[in-house]
């Protein structure tokens, strides 16, 4: 490999949320943050735009746009409209936005559970009502109950679907098929969809991501899609998120929304890091996805040997483990505490995700240096074994 991930870059009493907010023995195969250093093109951007010495207040330019445009039409064969776009400092407070501008408090948001723990605390702080569609195990994997799904939309107060594409933690890529079944089933009962794309480029072997707007006009037209460099490119801290809406109606309300919650403003390296790691760092994103499913096939191995009864869900996208432990005759939270107190290793529980659709299981972090991994692996078998 040309870039070096198995180098370790020592993240202890750096202010890191990852490894500072837990204990010093423990390691942290948790928060959906990587352990890698970012690519070179951006570190050296931002070194630059560092040695400038002034930090005032950000202008998008042209060529900020022009790196988002040109990404998506290369990665993704998707053609977006300068015009579509809204910028803010992240994903989460997009999604806010979102709900905030397109619902009313009392009406119901539905996801697929089990699904990113945010989407309840933004859809709670609307004063929405949560629906769930529990997605349905298949084998080693989840698919949709189409029947559960289109009955939930036909509810009259369900106003907004939040999909999560590709799905965190359940590992799923959504075909292009699959995509347009929703936003068909979303189009007819007047459902709006707010798609958080932010895991699209962490996709494995033998998978292709298609952003939900791309599919097809009618996606496009009812839909946003929230996207960012952070998670694929190791860029969290640097808050810089995009909203790409074709309606002009409501995106006009999203902005609004935006502008009255103050998050309408970026930070000067942001942007720096969005056009270095779009414009140069394609390579860096290949080899990266490469490397996290070697990560993956050495957790399968792993358990597949010391822990057989544990079952670990495909992946298909993102660097997150979902891994079925209901064998153990504990609960999520049991097995996560054991594993900190005992094993010095933390790890996500399930219920973070769905109560009911995340019991039984628990969410590993495979964006680390394989060292890492391995270490963190032998502390979860000589704990559960």
């Amino acid at each position: 490999m040309k870039y070096d991930f198995d180098k370790i870059v020592p993240r202890r009493h750096t202010g890191s949320y990852k490894w500072d907010s837990i204990p010093e023995d423990a390691l942290p195969l948790w928060v959906a943050d990587m352990d890698f250093e970012v690519a070179p093109a951006i570190e050296k951007a931002l070194a630059d735009r560092v040695a400038h010495g002034v930090f005032g207040y950000t202008q998008i330019d042209d060529s900020y746009y022009d790196a988002v445009i040109s990404w998506y039409n290369r990665r993704h064969q998707w053609t977006i409209d300068r015009r579509w776009m809204l910028y803010t400092s992240g994903v989460v407070p997009a999604i806010s936005c979102g709900i905030k501008a397109l619902t009313l408090p009392g009406e119901n948001v539905l996801v697929q559970t089990p699904v990113y723990n945010c989407f309840f605390s933004s859809i709670r702080n609307q004063g929405c009502q949560i629906v769930e569609s529990p997605l349905v195990r298949k084998d080693d994997s989840y698919v949709i109950d189409w029947e559960d799904f289109e009955r939930k939309c036909a509810d009259e107060k369900t106003t907004v679907f939040l999909l999560c594409n590709p799905h965190n933690p359940g590992g799923r890529v959504w075909t292009r098929e699959e995509l347009a079944k929703m936003g068909a089933i979303c189009a007819k009962h007047h459902v709006f969809v707010i798609s958080d794309e932010i895991h699209c480029e962490l996709v494995m072997p033998g998978y292709k991501f298609t952003p939900f707007a791309a599919v097809n006009e009618d996606n496009l037209r009812n839909s946003v899609t929230l996207s960012s460099p952070s998670k694929s490119f190791n860029t969290a801290g640097l808050q810089i998120a995009n909203i790409i809406c074709k309606d002009d109606e409501i995106r006009r309300r999203i902005d609004r929304v935006i502008n009255i919650f103050e998050v309408c403003d970026v930070n000067p390296f942001g942007p720096v890091a969005l056009k270095a790691a779009y414009n140069e760092s394609e390579d860096w994103l290949d080899e990266l996805n490469e490397y996290i499913w070697g990560n993956y096939q050495l957790l399968k191995g792993t358990f597949a040997q010391q822990l057989p009864s544990l079952r670990v869900t495909r992946l298909e996208g993102t660097y997150l483990a979902w891994v079925d432990i209901s064998s153990l005759g504990m609960t999520s939270d049991e097995v996560t505490k054991k594993l900190l107190k005992e094993g010095h290793v933390f790890v996500s529980s399930g219920t973070l995700y769905g109560k009911e659709a995340g019991e039984g299981f628990i969410r590993i972090n495979l964006a680390c240096p394989r060292s890492v991994l391995k270490e963190g692996l032998n502390r979860i078998v000589k704990t559960l074994r």
